[in-house]
């Protein structure tokens, strides 16, 4: 072996690269799990189970997930049921900012045929699992209705006015709620989505639908809801 100044020269491989003449010591140190590791390397980071915002893009009139009759879920409190609401949740309140509008998403919106119903009324939040109307009211009224899949238009439906619903929520626990008015309205069309209805085949009387623009310039707000009035048979 060739010297320097004294000093042993080290060999080098082909690619002019020291050659080391020992295999590095095995390391003594036991492996961490990984949720600690993942801790170690992004200390102000969230742990890997949590999830960030996912937001879906709603699906609009003409796609044919919306024609879909969803099926039940089976377990509410499994992590795809949990996914499927938090999407829910999230893809909710976007459309919100967007349109200034909406108090309710359906699972089909996002492209899930489940029947997972998603709502928010003011701070109030509740994810409904296997809703389902379970009682009718004796009077029905009037609503121009409107949609995340087809933002810009109106339809003027019929609606019962007071209605029972059975739902799920994520726990598992069995809900029975009364509602009327508005609430009803909305969940009569929420529900309608799982059945692969829209309200567009509930259209009611002559000239039923309106483009959004334009029925606001001679309307206001409040006049979207007629009044009760007995079912007619």
């Amino acid at each position: 072996m060739r010297t320097t100044k004294g000093r042993p020269r080290k060999s080098k491989s082909a690619l002019g690269l020291p050659i080391r003449s020992e295999a590095p010591a095995a390391s003594t140190t036991p492996a961490r799990p990984m949720q600690l590791r993942y801790r170690e390397l992004h200390p102000a980071a969230k742990p890997p189970n949590w999830r960030p915002m996912a937001v879906r893009r709603i699906r609009q009139l003409g796609d044919p997930i919306l024609r879909v009759r969803c099926e039940r879920v089976q377990n509410p409190k499994s992590a795809a049921t949990r996914l499927v609401a938090d999407d829910l949740r999230d893809s909710l309140a976007i459309a919100r900012k967007k349109y200034r509008m909406g108090r309710a998403l359906a699972a089909p919106q996002i492209g899930a045929p489940v029947r997972i119903v998603f709502v928010q009324m003011d701070k109030q939040r509740w994810t409904m699992i296997n809703p389902e109307i379970t009682d009718v009211g004796r009077d029905d009224f009037l609503v121009w209705d409107d949609c995340f899949s087809f933002p810009n238009l109106l339809v003027r439906v019929t609606r019962a006015y007071h209605i029972t619903v059975s739902y799920t929520d994520p726990k598992g626990k069995q809900h029975t709620m009364e509602v009327e008015g508005p609430m009803a309205e909305l969940l009569q069309h929420e529900i309608d989505h799982l059945d692969g209805i829209l309200a567009l085949d509930r259209a009611s009387g002559v000239d039923p639908f309106a483009f959004r623009s334009e029925w606001e310039k001679v309307h206001k707000p409040g006049e979207r809801y007629g009044p009760p009035k007995p079912r007619e048979v």
